[in-house]
């Protein structure tokens, strides 16, 4: 199976593909240097694959490339990232608190 993630800045979401079907997206606002992630779904037809950890993944790896600040107010990112700490990093110190990190 083809999977591809891809930041559809134009819905300001990153989405995952497979074999070309939107599988699901990682909905963000995007200020300045920061980046807040509010919402992300999977289709229920494609659960249980894996593509929500590939989505958040892939997302998180934009934002430390584009050295963005993440803030993860969506609960799926936030439990992606207490669940891979490597990535606790991109959420600023003074906010990590608030967000259980």
């Amino acid at each position: 199976m083809d999977q591809s993630v891809t930041d559809n800045t134009e819905k300001s979401r990153f989405e995952i593909q497979e074999d070309g079907e939107l599988a699901g997206f990682a909905e963000y606002h995007r200020s300045g240097d920061e980046i807040a992630f509010i919402h992300t779904e999977i289709d229920p037809r494609f659960e249980g694959r894996g593509l929500g950890s590939r989505l958040a993944r892939a997302a998180l790896d934009t934002a430390r490339e584009q050295q963005l600040a993440v803030l993860p107010y969506c609960p799926f990112i936030r439990g992606w990232i207490t669940k891979h700490p490597e990535y606790a990093d991109l959420v600023p110190a003074s906010h990590r608190a608030r967000f259980g990190l």
